[in-house]
Protein backbone atom coordinates (compact mmCIF):
# COMPACT_ATOMS: atom_id res chain seq x y z
CA UNK A 1 0.00 0.00 0.00
CA UNK A 2 1.48 3.37 -1.01
CA UNK A 3 1.69 6.43 1.26
CA UNK A 4 -1.20 8.26 -0.45
CA UNK A 5 -3.62 5.42 0.30
CA UNK A 6 -2.41 5.25 3.90
CA UNK A 7 -3.04 8.98 4.36
CA UNK A 8 -6.51 8.69 2.84
CA UNK A 9 -7.48 5.87 5.23
CA UNK A 10 -6.17 7.83 8.22
CA UNK A 11 -8.13 10.89 7.13
CA UNK A 12 -11.31 8.82 6.80
CA UNK A 13 -10.77 7.36 10.29
CA UNK A 14 -10.21 10.82 11.74
CA UNK A 15 -13.37 12.16 10.06
CA UNK A 16 -15.39 9.22 11.35
CA UNK A 17 -14.09 9.71 14.90
CA UNK A 18 -14.84 13.44 14.69
CA UNK A 19 -18.42 12.75 13.54
CA UNK A 20 -18.92 10.25 16.36
CA UNK A 21 -17.55 12.78 18.84
CA UNK A 22 -19.91 15.50 17.54
CA UNK A 23 -22.82 13.05 17.69
CA UNK A 24 -21.97 12.17 21.31
CA UNK A 25 -21.64 15.83 22.28
CA UNK A 26 -25.03 16.54 20.70
CA UNK A 27 -26.69 13.92 22.89
CA UNK A 28 -24.85 15.19 25.97
CA UNK A 29 -26.81 18.43 25.67
CA UNK A 30 -30.18 16.63 25.55
CA UNK A 31 -32.26 16.06 28.66
CA UNK A 32 -32.85 12.59 30.07
CA UNK A 33 -36.54 12.69 29.07
CA UNK A 34 -35.75 13.71 25.50
CA UNK A 35 -33.19 10.92 25.05
CA UNK A 36 -35.75 8.47 26.43
CA UNK A 37 -38.37 9.74 23.98
CA UNK A 38 -35.99 9.43 20.98
CA UNK A 39 -34.93 5.91 21.91
CA UNK A 40 -38.54 4.83 22.38
CA UNK A 41 -39.24 5.34 18.66
CA UNK A 42 -36.36 3.22 17.33
CA UNK A 43 -36.86 -0.20 15.71
CA UNK A 44 -36.18 -3.04 18.14
CA UNK A 45 -32.96 -4.15 16.42
CA UNK A 46 -31.57 -0.60 16.68
CA UNK A 47 -32.75 -0.39 20.28
CA UNK A 48 -30.83 -3.54 21.17
CA UNK A 49 -27.64 -2.01 19.76
CA UNK A 50 -28.27 1.34 21.45
CA UNK A 51 -28.65 -0.34 24.84
CA UNK A 52 -24.95 -1.29 24.59
CA UNK A 53 -23.65 2.19 23.64
CA UNK A 54 -23.16 3.54 27.17
CA UNK A 55 -24.30 3.10 30.76
CA UNK A 56 -26.87 5.89 30.47
CA UNK A 57 -28.59 4.43 27.40
CA UNK A 58 -28.49 0.96 28.91
CA UNK A 59 -30.10 2.28 32.10
CA UNK A 60 -32.81 4.07 30.09
CA UNK A 61 -33.73 1.14 27.85
CA UNK A 62 -33.72 -1.46 30.62
CA UNK A 63 -35.67 0.66 33.08
CA UNK A 64 -39.16 -0.73 33.98
CA UNK A 65 -40.56 2.75 33.25
CA UNK A 66 -39.14 2.86 29.73
CA UNK A 67 -42.15 3.33 27.43
CA UNK A 68 -41.50 1.69 24.08
CA UNK A 69 -43.84 3.48 21.68
CA UNK A 70 -42.65 2.38 18.25
CA UNK A 71 -45.07 0.21 16.31
CA UNK A 72 -44.01 -3.42 16.47
CA UNK A 73 -43.98 -5.38 13.23
CA UNK A 74 -44.73 -9.08 13.78
CA UNK A 75 -41.67 -11.31 13.55
CA UNK A 76 -41.51 -14.88 12.24
CA UNK A 77 -39.87 -17.30 14.68
CA UNK A 78 -38.37 -20.67 13.83
CA UNK A 79 -37.28 -22.96 16.65
CA UNK A 80 -35.45 -26.19 15.79
CA UNK A 81 -35.21 -29.04 18.30
CA UNK A 82 -32.74 -31.91 18.28
CA UNK A 83 -34.10 -34.79 20.38
CA UNK A 84 -30.64 -36.26 21.03
CA UNK A 85 -28.35 -33.29 21.56
CA UNK A 86 -30.00 -30.32 23.31
CA UNK A 87 -27.01 -28.11 22.47
CA UNK A 88 -27.93 -28.42 18.79
CA UNK A 89 -31.27 -26.71 19.35
CA UNK A 90 -31.41 -23.38 17.52
CA UNK A 91 -33.82 -20.48 17.32
CA UNK A 92 -34.12 -17.78 14.68
CA UNK A 93 -36.28 -14.68 14.31
CA UNK A 94 -37.05 -12.96 11.00
CA UNK A 95 -37.82 -9.23 10.98
CA UNK A 96 -39.84 -8.33 7.83
CA UNK A 97 -38.96 -4.65 8.28
CA UNK A 98 -35.21 -5.21 7.86
CA UNK A 99 -35.64 -8.45 5.82
CA UNK A 100 -33.06 -10.13 8.07
CA UNK A 101 -32.81 -13.21 10.24
CA UNK A 102 -31.54 -12.90 13.81
CA UNK A 103 -29.97 -15.84 15.63
CA UNK A 104 -31.51 -15.96 19.09
CA UNK A 105 -29.16 -16.81 21.97
CA UNK A 106 -29.73 -19.97 24.01
CA UNK A 107 -30.24 -18.04 27.26
CA UNK A 108 -33.66 -16.88 26.04
CA UNK A 109 -35.03 -20.40 26.50
CA UNK A 110 -35.46 -22.54 29.63
CA UNK A 111 -32.91 -25.26 30.32
CA UNK A 112 -35.73 -27.74 30.86
CA UNK A 113 -36.61 -27.96 27.15
CA UNK A 114 -36.92 -31.64 26.35
CA UNK A 115 -38.57 -34.07 23.97
CA UNK A 116 -41.56 -34.22 26.34
CA UNK A 117 -42.13 -30.47 26.38
CA UNK A 118 -43.88 -28.05 24.02
CA UNK A 119 -42.71 -24.62 22.95
CA UNK A 120 -44.72 -21.87 21.26
CA UNK A 121 -45.04 -18.09 21.23
CA UNK A 122 -47.60 -15.36 20.59
CA UNK A 123 -48.42 -11.77 21.59
CA UNK A 124 -44.87 -11.06 22.75
CA UNK A 125 -44.52 -14.14 25.00
CA UNK A 126 -42.77 -17.51 24.83
CA UNK A 127 -44.59 -20.47 26.40
CA UNK A 128 -43.36 -23.88 27.51
CA UNK A 129 -45.47 -26.85 28.65
CA UNK A 130 -44.15 -30.11 30.06
CA UNK A 131 -46.76 -32.51 31.48
CA UNK A 132 -48.74 -30.37 33.96
CA UNK A 133 -46.03 -27.71 34.21
CA UNK A 134 -46.47 -24.39 32.42
CA UNK A 135 -44.11 -21.42 32.18
CA UNK A 136 -43.85 -18.22 30.15
CA UNK A 137 -41.46 -15.35 29.48
CA UNK A 138 -41.46 -12.10 27.53
CA UNK A 139 -39.59 -12.36 24.26
CA UNK A 140 -36.05 -10.91 24.25
CA UNK A 141 -36.23 -10.33 28.04
CA UNK A 142 -35.85 -13.81 29.58
CA UNK A 143 -37.43 -14.08 33.01
CA UNK A 144 -39.26 -17.39 32.99
CA UNK A 145 -42.21 -17.55 35.36
CA UNK A 146 -43.82 -20.81 36.40
CA UNK A 147 -47.54 -20.96 37.00
CA UNK A 148 -49.36 -23.36 39.26
CA UNK A 149 -49.71 -26.74 37.50
CA UNK A 150 -52.30 -27.20 34.80
CA UNK A 151 -55.24 -29.37 35.83
CA UNK A 152 -54.55 -31.64 32.84
CA UNK A 153 -51.18 -32.59 31.35
CA UNK A 154 -50.71 -31.14 27.86
CA UNK A 155 -48.31 -31.72 24.96
CA UNK A 156 -48.54 -29.45 21.88
CA UNK A 157 -51.66 -27.54 22.97
CA UNK A 158 -53.06 -24.41 21.35
CA UNK A 159 -52.09 -21.30 23.35
CA UNK A 160 -53.39 -17.74 23.19
CA UNK A 161 -52.93 -14.49 25.11
CA UNK A 162 -56.19 -12.80 26.04
CA UNK A 163 -55.93 -9.03 25.78
CA UNK A 164 -58.46 -6.24 26.16
CA UNK A 165 -58.94 -3.41 23.66
CA UNK A 166 -59.68 -1.07 26.57
CA UNK A 167 -56.43 -1.45 28.50
CA UNK A 168 -52.76 -2.11 27.91
CA UNK A 169 -51.58 -5.74 28.20
CA UNK A 170 -50.74 -6.53 31.83
CA UNK A 171 -47.28 -7.55 32.94
CA UNK A 172 -48.71 -11.01 33.62
CA UNK A 173 -50.92 -12.24 30.76
CA UNK A 174 -54.24 -14.05 30.80
CA UNK A 175 -53.56 -17.25 28.88
CA UNK A 176 -55.89 -19.77 27.29
CA UNK A 177 -54.65 -23.34 26.75
CA UNK A 178 -56.79 -25.56 24.52
CA UNK A 179 -56.58 -29.30 23.91
CA UNK A 180 -53.20 -30.88 23.22
CA UNK A 181 -52.23 -34.52 23.66
CA UNK A 182 -52.62 -35.97 27.14
CA UNK A 183 -50.44 -38.84 28.34
CA UNK A 184 -51.15 -41.44 31.01
CA UNK A 185 -48.28 -43.75 31.90
CA UNK A 186 -46.43 -42.70 28.78
CA UNK A 187 -49.38 -43.56 26.50
CA UNK A 188 -51.77 -41.21 24.72
CA UNK A 189 -55.11 -40.93 26.51
CA UNK A 190 -57.69 -41.79 23.83
CA UNK A 191 -60.49 -40.77 26.22
CA UNK A 192 -59.04 -37.28 26.63
CA UNK A 193 -61.75 -34.68 27.24
CA UNK A 194 -59.90 -32.00 25.21
CA UNK A 195 -59.58 -29.73 28.22
CA UNK A 196 -59.66 -25.94 28.05
CA UNK A 197 -58.01 -23.91 30.82
CA UNK A 198 -57.61 -20.15 31.33
CA UNK A 199 -54.87 -18.72 33.52
CA UNK A 200 -55.81 -16.04 36.05
CA UNK A 201 -52.59 -14.10 36.78
CA UNK A 202 -54.09 -12.30 39.80
CA UNK A 203 -54.81 -15.56 41.60
CA UNK A 204 -52.06 -17.60 39.93
CA UNK A 205 -54.64 -20.28 39.19
CA UNK A 206 -56.20 -22.12 36.24
CA UNK A 207 -59.95 -22.07 35.52
CA UNK A 208 -61.29 -25.23 33.93
CA UNK A 209 -63.68 -24.39 31.05
CA UNK A 210 -66.00 -26.39 28.78
CA UNK A 211 -63.87 -28.75 26.66
CA UNK A 212 -63.19 -28.49 22.94
CA UNK A 213 -66.08 -30.12 21.00
CA UNK A 214 -65.67 -33.82 20.33
CA UNK A 215 -65.51 -33.31 16.55
CA UNK A 216 -61.86 -32.31 17.02
CA UNK A 217 -60.90 -35.50 18.87
CA UNK A 218 -59.24 -37.13 15.85
CA UNK A 219 -56.61 -34.38 15.83
CA UNK A 220 -56.42 -32.53 19.12
CA UNK A 221 -52.96 -30.96 19.13
CA UNK A 222 -51.28 -28.01 17.42
CA UNK A 223 -49.88 -30.51 14.90
CA UNK A 224 -53.31 -30.81 13.29
CA UNK A 225 -55.14 -27.74 14.61
CA UNK A 226 -54.68 -24.00 14.16
CA UNK A 227 -56.22 -21.17 16.15
CA UNK A 228 -56.87 -17.42 16.14
CA UNK A 229 -58.08 -14.87 18.69
CA UNK A 230 -60.63 -12.59 17.06
CA UNK A 231 -63.32 -10.31 18.52
CA UNK A 232 -63.24 -11.83 22.04
CA UNK A 233 -63.45 -15.33 20.62
CA UNK A 234 -60.87 -18.10 20.40
CA UNK A 235 -61.31 -19.91 17.07
CA UNK A 236 -60.09 -23.48 16.53
CA UNK A 237 -59.77 -24.95 13.03
CA UNK A 238 -58.89 -28.45 11.81
CA UNK A 239 -55.97 -28.37 9.37
CA UNK A 240 -57.27 -31.41 7.47
CA UNK A 241 -60.85 -31.83 8.72
CA UNK A 242 -61.71 -28.12 8.09
CA UNK A 243 -64.00 -28.19 11.16
CA UNK A 244 -64.24 -24.81 12.90
CA UNK A 245 -65.68 -23.61 16.19
CA UNK A 246 -65.21 -20.60 18.45
CA UNK A 247 -65.01 -20.22 22.22
CA UNK A 248 -66.62 -17.05 23.58
CA UNK A 249 -64.19 -15.63 26.16
CA UNK A 250 -66.99 -13.73 27.94
CA UNK A 251 -69.66 -16.43 28.21
CA UNK A 252 -67.16 -19.33 28.04
CA UNK A 253 -69.35 -21.30 25.67
CA UNK A 254 -68.39 -23.09 22.44
CA UNK A 255 -70.48 -22.42 19.33
CA UNK A 256 -71.69 -25.23 17.06
CA UNK A 257 -69.04 -26.92 14.93
CA UNK A 258 -69.34 -26.26 11.19
CA UNK A 259 -67.19 -27.10 8.16
CA UNK A 260 -65.24 -24.32 6.42
CA UNK A 261 -63.67 -25.99 3.40
CA UNK A 262 -62.62 -23.90 0.38
CA UNK A 263 -63.09 -25.64 -2.97
CA UNK A 264 -60.41 -28.26 -3.63
CA UNK A 265 -58.45 -27.54 -0.44
CA UNK A 266 -55.92 -30.15 0.71
CA UNK A 267 -54.53 -28.52 3.82
CA UNK A 268 -55.33 -25.13 5.37
CA UNK A 269 -54.60 -22.98 8.43
CA UNK A 270 -56.62 -20.34 10.28
CA UNK A 271 -55.01 -16.90 10.67
CA UNK A 272 -55.82 -13.50 12.11
CA UNK A 273 -54.40 -10.91 9.69
CA UNK A 274 -55.13 -7.18 9.73
CA UNK A 275 -57.86 -7.70 12.32
CA UNK A 276 -59.77 -10.17 10.18
CA UNK A 277 -59.99 -13.95 9.89
CA UNK A 278 -58.20 -15.61 6.98
CA UNK A 279 -57.35 -19.08 5.75
CA UNK A 280 -54.09 -20.01 4.07
CA UNK A 281 -53.62 -23.35 2.36
CA UNK A 282 -53.00 -25.56 -0.64
CA UNK A 283 -55.80 -26.54 -3.00
CA UNK A 284 -56.09 -28.41 -6.28
CA UNK A 285 -56.62 -26.06 -9.19
CA UNK A 286 -56.98 -26.56 -12.93
CA UNK A 287 -53.29 -25.68 -13.26
CA UNK A 288 -52.25 -28.01 -10.43
CA UNK A 289 -51.67 -27.38 -6.71
CA UNK A 290 -51.83 -23.72 -5.69
CA UNK A 291 -51.33 -21.91 -2.39
CA UNK A 292 -54.12 -19.41 -1.72
CA UNK A 293 -55.27 -16.97 0.93
CA UNK A 294 -58.98 -16.64 1.66
CA UNK A 295 -60.79 -14.00 3.71
CA UNK A 296 -63.37 -15.47 6.09
CA UNK A 297 -66.80 -14.05 6.86
CA UNK A 298 -67.13 -15.15 10.50
CA UNK A 299 -70.92 -14.64 10.53
CA UNK A 300 -71.78 -16.66 7.42
CA UNK A 301 -68.73 -18.90 7.66
CA UNK A 302 -67.94 -18.33 4.01
CA UNK A 303 -64.62 -17.56 2.36
CA UNK A 304 -63.34 -15.91 -0.82
CA UNK A 305 -59.91 -15.89 -2.46
CA UNK A 306 -57.85 -12.74 -1.86
CA UNK A 307 -54.37 -13.84 -2.99
CA UNK A 308 -52.55 -16.62 -4.84
CA UNK A 309 -48.89 -17.44 -4.29
CA UNK A 310 -46.84 -17.19 -7.51
CA UNK A 311 -45.96 -20.59 -8.93
CA UNK A 312 -42.19 -20.04 -8.69
CA UNK A 313 -42.46 -19.42 -4.94
CA UNK A 314 -44.46 -22.61 -4.39
CA UNK A 315 -41.84 -24.53 -6.39
CA UNK A 316 -39.19 -22.89 -4.21
CA UNK A 317 -40.86 -24.35 -1.10
CA UNK A 318 -41.36 -27.82 -2.58
CA UNK A 319 -39.04 -29.25 -5.22
CA UNK A 320 -40.36 -32.83 -5.22
CA UNK A 321 -43.37 -34.50 -6.82
CA UNK A 322 -44.25 -36.76 -3.90
CA UNK A 323 -47.94 -37.11 -3.13
CA UNK A 324 -47.53 -36.21 0.55
CA UNK A 325 -45.06 -33.36 0.09
CA UNK A 326 -47.50 -30.78 1.46
CA UNK A 327 -47.63 -32.58 4.82
CA UNK A 328 -44.59 -30.53 5.85
CA UNK A 329 -46.27 -27.23 4.95
CA UNK A 330 -47.00 -24.75 7.74
CA UNK A 331 -48.61 -21.32 7.60
CA UNK A 332 -48.66 -18.66 10.33
CA UNK A 333 -49.49 -14.98 10.36
CA UNK A 334 -50.34 -11.89 12.33
CA UNK A 335 -50.66 -8.16 11.77
CA UNK A 336 -50.23 -7.61 8.05
CA UNK A 337 -47.99 -10.61 7.32
CA UNK A 338 -48.46 -14.26 6.39
CA UNK A 339 -45.50 -16.67 6.47
CA UNK A 340 -45.52 -20.00 4.63
CA UNK A 341 -42.68 -22.43 5.27
CA UNK A 342 -41.51 -26.01 4.82
CA UNK A 343 -40.55 -27.64 8.11
CA UNK A 344 -38.48 -30.38 6.44
CA UNK A 345 -34.70 -30.07 6.76
CA UNK A 346 -33.95 -31.14 3.18
CA UNK A 347 -33.98 -27.59 1.80
CA UNK A 348 -32.86 -25.68 4.88
CA UNK A 349 -36.44 -24.79 5.89
CA UNK A 350 -37.37 -22.41 3.04
CA UNK A 351 -40.05 -19.80 3.67
CA UNK A 352 -42.08 -17.15 1.83
CA UNK A 353 -43.84 -14.05 3.09
CA UNK A 354 -46.99 -12.30 1.95
CA UNK A 355 -47.60 -8.70 3.01
CA UNK A 356 -51.35 -8.08 3.16
CA UNK A 357 -52.21 -4.39 3.00
CA UNK A 358 -55.42 -3.55 4.82
CA UNK A 359 -57.98 -1.56 2.86
CA UNK A 360 -56.11 -1.78 -0.44
CA UNK A 361 -56.77 -5.42 -1.30
CA UNK A 362 -53.10 -5.73 -2.24
CA UNK A 363 -50.91 -8.71 -1.39
CA UNK A 364 -47.17 -8.79 -2.08
CA UNK A 365 -45.24 -12.08 -2.06
CA UNK A 366 -41.51 -12.58 -1.73
CA UNK A 367 -38.94 -15.13 -0.58
CA UNK A 368 -37.63 -15.04 2.96
CA UNK A 369 -33.79 -15.03 2.93
CA UNK A 370 -32.09 -18.30 3.80
CA UNK A 371 -31.34 -19.00 7.45
CA UNK A 372 -27.91 -17.80 8.61
CA UNK A 373 -25.36 -20.59 8.60
CA UNK A 374 -24.60 -22.89 10.25
CA UNK A 375 -28.03 -24.51 10.55
CA UNK A 376 -28.22 -27.81 12.43
CA UNK A 377 -30.44 -30.72 11.51
CA UNK A 378 -33.55 -30.87 13.69
CA UNK A 379 -36.02 -33.60 14.57
CA UNK A 380 -38.79 -31.04 14.96
CA UNK A 381 -39.33 -27.45 13.85
CA UNK A 382 -41.79 -25.04 15.47
CA UNK A 383 -42.78 -21.88 13.64
CA UNK A 384 -44.97 -19.03 14.84
CA UNK A 385 -45.60 -15.33 14.27
CA UNK A 386 -45.70 -12.74 17.04
CA UNK A 387 -45.26 -9.09 17.80
CA UNK A 388 -42.11 -8.34 19.79
CA UNK A 389 -42.10 -5.88 22.66
CA UNK A 390 -39.10 -4.41 24.44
Amino acid sequence: MDDSNTITIKQQDQQQQQQQHQFTNFFNYLSFDLIQLILSHLPIQSLIRCSAVCKLWHAITTSPTFAYTASSTPWFFLYGRNNIFVKKNQAFAFDPHSNNWIKLPAYLFPVSFSQESSFIGCNGFFFNTAANNFSFSRMLKPAWQHTTPLKFSRLNPLVGVITSQYCKPPSLPRIIVVAGVRFIGGLVDIEDNLAVEIYNPGLNSWDLCPPLPGEFRSGNSSQSLSSALFKSKFYVYGTYSCCISSFDLDTRVWCDVVTLRPHGVLISFLLCVNNSLMLGGVCNDRCGPMFKLWSVDELRMECRVVAVMPRDLLDYLFDSDEDDKFASLKCVGFGGFVFVFNEEHGRNYPACICEVRAGFGECRWRKVPELPEPVNRFHKVIGFCSTVSW
